[in-house]
């Protein structure tokens, strides 16, 4: 299924990487009865990024509860070589996959062998990188990751310059190319990244953190309508 069908014209997708892993499943199922349908899953191997995160087994073990409420799982690969963690997330649930520009040589044939997998597929860049540099080699994908911090840690403060690259990156994709935004996204600053073109916004600390999730979760929705 592609992302178009996912979409309900915006979505709000809890990161994963910030919950409380003691209480996991049943963080995710509280967020899955407040009609949370679409989660990031941040996989970091120490190496493209300095913290090693989650990985295959943690997927496989949260990707039937997801199912069951007809969730989708988007895993973002912080890797290097993200092509060799295509079987593997894919036979353990995810949806849709992203990869970093800065971590291929050949953009193309990375998208390729994410297809391979039956995977929606999509393009993160840095901070460092510059917008027009990722369009120029978007062709085929699904989605664009606009990271608004360095990725790796979550809890960084927002990137102002993000309402910027959001709108040029914009101005620069078909507009049948969704634009997500990760890293300090807020209930201060979700609407403006909105009103520059972007669709899909990944929350960490501003859902996470707090003790009521759906409450949270709907505070980032109702500061898009």
């Amino acid at each position: 299924m592609p992302w178009a069908d996912w979409i309900r014209t915006v979505e709000v997708e809890p990161s994963i990487y910030g919950a409380d892993f003691s209480r996991l499943g049943e963080q995710l199922e509280v967020l899955l009865r407040a009609q949370c349908r679409i989660f990031h899953f941040d996989v970091g191997d120490g190496h493209f990024v300095e913290p090693i995160t989650m990985g295959p087994i943690v997927l496989r073990s949260i990707s039937p509860l997801i199912r069951r409420f007809a969730g989708t799982i988007d895993v973002h690969l912080m890797v290097d070589e993200p092509a060799k963690h295509f079987h593997a997330v894919a036979e353990a649930g995810a949806d849709s996959v992203t990869f970093h520009y800065e971590a291929v040589d050949d953009v193309a044939a990375t998208v390729r062998a994410a297809r391979e997998q039956e995977l929606q597929v999509g393009i993160a860049f840095n901070p460092e990188t510059e917008p027009e540099q990722v369009a120029a080699v978007a062709d085929g994908v699904d989605i664009v990751l606009c990271m608004a911090i360095h990725p790796g840690y979550s809890g960084q403060p927002f990137r102002a310059e993000t309402f910027d690259r959001v709108r040029e990156l914009r101005t620069l994709l078909p507009e049948t190319i969704p634009i997500q935004v990760d890293g300090g996204v807020s209930d201060e600053n979700i609407r403006r990244l909105r009103d520059r073109g972007a669709t899909l916004f990944v929350a960490a600390s501003a859902i996470f953190g707090s003790e009521d999730l759906p409450r949270a979760y709907r505070r980032l929705v109702q500061a898009l309508a």
